[in-house]
């Protein structure tokens, strides 16, 4: 039998429970039932806390977690229980709030300083940049980007973003224990826009006040590069029509992008250049008749004023006699960039007599470039390199038999010197037979497209005339 001690414990807990019972409400404070646990051995009955069925509340969350220092869960396990249904919660957050510090990037600053002004050290930033992904490219920072850190409630690195331009972010955000980047490419909208404009005193001019950015006005040049000398063959009265692309974010106008198609008379000459995309994925421009804008060689390998033509009845400048001006003489500052005329072999780099430091490039069978006077050979240039169009294969100086800091450049067929800016170049790859096909329509609807944009020009311009 049960000592008399237990049966009156036992007693005492039965009336404790009844009465519990039976002044505990059946609906609202269900939630709130407690549990009792009964200890026969010490006699003794102590309130467990909430029971297993207990109905969480975000409340009651809220308070407990604060109580114990923990996050709020406002997902119950009560949900799976037979025969209880538990109050509708809303959904949590995929993360907890963070709070975001941004900083623009100035000359001088570094990932490290940044890292240190955001209240982080040294440690922390080497987790990131040593993470996973592009986590690495965080180490390159450039002047004008934006850099912001996302810290949680704990004041620990949550994320980092790197904002190079309007298109681009390196997001490196927390993954477990580690760090992992990738870049984040925003796709603008192009849109298709129009100008139109007459050369009075030069083609900067005249494309400013179309409404040209710089950009587009030396693209303009590069595409008709080959065929015009745009410091010596332009001309008062030349035009030029551009279709070009105005590139948008959000509805909003941030940027111009590609020249679509282009018109340029020189001198009553008209010449359309059209921007076709091959089926390889491939793109340049192209006149209609599919052969390429263009040539094998550009007509000038550096952006300079002539100081001395091909001439071969000139009397040379240093020794006082007449002897043939086998090249062209371009004045430009020391130091500027020379640039390959065309794709080729290095034939010969180092220095050369009076020429002083040269190069000659092979093009081909039959013809080779010469360029001298430098005061340095571009980055690689040794013979037998292969070099492409438009590389830069040296610099201006003043070295050999010269007067001054100029390029000296040579064309020559077959080993006969010709002059470079009348000589008839060669072009570039036309559009394959293959290709023909699929160039011409699409040619059409570029020059339609081309001939709508002129109209509604004109109309406009006719309207605010009158």
């Amino acid at each position: 039998m049960f000592p008399k001690t237990h049966i009156t414990i036992a007693a005492a807990a039965t009336v404790v429970v009844t009465a519990a019972i039976l002044m505990s409400p059946s609906s609202n404070v269900e939630a709130k039932r407690m549990s009792y646990a009964l200890d026969l051995e010490q006699g003794s009955v102590s309130d467990s806390g909430a029971s297993p069925l207990q109905a969480i509340t975000p409340d009651s969350t809220a308070e407990a977690a604060d109580s114990k220092g923990l996050e709020p869960d406002v997902t119950a396990k009560i949900d799976h229980q037979p025969g209880f249904s538990a109050p509708e919660q809303p959904a949590a957050p995929e993360q907890a709030t963070l709070d975001w510090q941004t900083f623009e990037i100035k000359s001088g600053d570094t990932l490290s300083s940044l890292f240190r002004e955001a209240g982080f050290n040294d440690g922390i930033m080497l987790s990131v940049i040593h993470g996973e992904g592009e986590a690495e490219k965080l180490q390159r920072l450039y002047a004008g980007e934006t850099i912001r850190f996302a810290t949680t409630r704990d004041g620990s690195l949550a994320a980092v973003e790197l904002q190079r331009n309007l298109l681009e972010t390196l997001r490196i955000a927390k993954d477990g224990e580690n760090f992992t980047g990738e870049t984040q490419l925003r796709k603008p909208e192009a849109r298709p826009a129009f100008a139109s404009g007459t050369i009075d005193g030069s083609l900067y001019l005249a494309a400013r006040e179309a409404g040209l950015n710089d950009r587009l006005t030396m693209e303009l040049a590069g595409i008709f590069g080959w065929d015009i000398d745009f410091v010596y063959d332009v001309r008062k009265g030349d035009q030029f029509e551009v279709v070009y692309e105005e590139l948008y974010l959000d509805g909003e106008k941030f940027d111009t992008g590609r020249i679509l198609s282009a018109r340029f008379v020189n001198r009553g000459e008209e010449n359309l250049a059209l921007l076709y995309t091959d089926s390889e994925g491939d793109s340049d421009y192209y006149a209609p008749d599919g052969k390429s804008m263009r040539k094998a060689f550009l007509r000038t390998p550096i952006n300079a004023r002539i100081s001395s033509p091909f001439n071969l009845q000139r009397r040379h400048p240093v020794l006082d006699v007449v002897r043939p001006h086998e090249g062209t003489d371009y004045a430009a500052p020391p130091g500027s960039p020379i640039k390959a005329a065309g794709s080729g072999r290095v034939k010969f780099a180092g220095w050369k007599g009076g020429y002083g430091r040269t190069v000659v490039l092979q093009h081909g069978d039959n013809i080779t470039t010469l360029y001298a006077h430098m005061s340095r050979l571009g980055k690689g240039i040794k013979n037998g390199t292969r070099v492409k169009q438009g590389q830069t294969i040296g610099h201006v100086g003043s070295s050999g038999m010269v007067t001054g800091p100029h390029l000296h450049y040579e064309f020559r067929v077959n080993g006969s010197p010709r002059n470079s800016r009348t000589v008839k170049l060669p072009d570039a790859k036309p559009i394959p037979p293959s290709e023909m096909a699929r160039f011409k329509q699409f040619t059409n609807q570029r020059v339609a497209q081309f001939d709508v944009f002129r109209e509604r020009y004109q109309q406009v311009a006719l309207a605010s005339d009158d």
